[in-house]
């Protein structure tokens, strides 16, 4: 058995960033198995999405963008290949044509993570992804959540179909999977099909803070209230890259203005240490849509953010 520490990624002061086959932040490749603390995992998965897809392609492009990703986390000092066995443990196998079989197999990849006893983080494909993970980790107890949306994905269903990117969140209050009022959504923004779109989340006690709100109440504000919102018990992280301004992630299926910008996003996770958070994903992730590359350096350094808050909660949790 490895020890805490022991699956060291590759160093680029040693191994050059472009050599050897990709990883998330040049992390070992490594069997799901009981000595992995943190499974790193990609869900190449865009069957959800109701506009542009690509995101199925979300997970490659973040491999790559990560080889910049370092050990230390240059404002925490969190160096999180120290405190823990982090390791990529590949994609979640899906269906290239099928939205509900793709997420049972997903479902299924993830209760092998659970059932090893490692704590998912993972990187979307579109944000039906979140379901089928959180059936497969918290039907013992409901999470709490903290989501970065430019919308609630709080429909009922979306053209007749209840499984998609834009109800994953109110299936997973439905199922006891998520307890709405430990529950919070920060970006909301997008224009809206109707005057209930976000009816449902006000209904179950979701914490909805609109942009508008965000900016009134401030940077430090928000994150007392989330804090507050999110409490004591266990989470889970969800962050659609839309959540964020187009100008910072461009690469993403459904872009809407004026949303959280890359700085205030990187706070925001270094100021929830001590969060018990116990997964988390970055969904909506989409290569055709950004030539740049930059969307995803960006959501690669987002990762290692969550990467610091899984691996500081699990080495106290052991």
């Amino acid at each position: 058995m490895s020890g805490p520490g022991d699956f060291k990624p590759f160093d680029s002061g040693v191994t050059p960033r472009y050599q050897e086959p990709a990883t998330f932040m040049r992390s070992r490749r490594h069997a799901i198995g009981p000595d992995v603390d943190i499974a790193l995992a990609g869900v190449p998965f865009d069957l959800g999405a109701t506009y542009r897809p690509g995101a199925r392609h979300g997970p490659a492009a973040t491999r790559e963008a990560s080889r910049l990703i370092r050990a230390v986390n240059p404002a925490t000092k969190v160096a999180p290949f120290r405190l823990c066995n982090i390791a990529d443990v590949g994609d979640a196998p899906t269906h290239p044509l099928k939205v509900e079989e793709s997420c049972d197999m997903i479902q299924d990849f993830y209760e092998e993570i659970h059932a090893a006893g490692a704590w998912p983080l993972s990187v979307g494909g579109d944000h039906t992804v979140p379901l089928p993970i959180l059936r497969a980790i918290a039907r013992d107890r409901p999470l709490g959540l903290f989501h970065v949306d430019a919308h609630a994905d709080t429909f009922d269903e979306f053209m007749g179909a209840t499984i998609n990117h834009a109800t994953f969140l109110r299936r997973a209050v439905e199922e006891g999977l998520v307890d709405p009022r430990r529950t919070v959504q920060v970006g909301l923004r997008g224009t809206r099909y109707g005057d209930d779109d976000i009816g449902y989340g006000a209904d179950v006690g979701i914490a909805m803070v609109p942009m508008d709100d965000y900016e009134t109440m401030g940077r430090d504000a928000f994150i007392r209230f989330a804090l507050d919102v999110i409490g004591d018990g266990p989470c889970y992280l969800t962050i659609d890259i839309d959540g964020l301004d187009p100008r910072d992630c461009p690469g993403t299926g459904v872009p809407e203005p004026g949303g959280i910008s890359m700085r205030d996003m990187q706070v925001i996770l270094r100021s929830f240490r001590g969060v018990e958070a116990v997964g988390g994903d970055i969904c909506e992730v989409s290569p055709p849509h950004d030539p740049t590359g930059m969307t995803f350096v960006n959501v690669a350094n987002l990762m290692f953010e969550m990467a610091c808050l899984m691996a500081e909660n699990r080495s106290k949790a052991s």
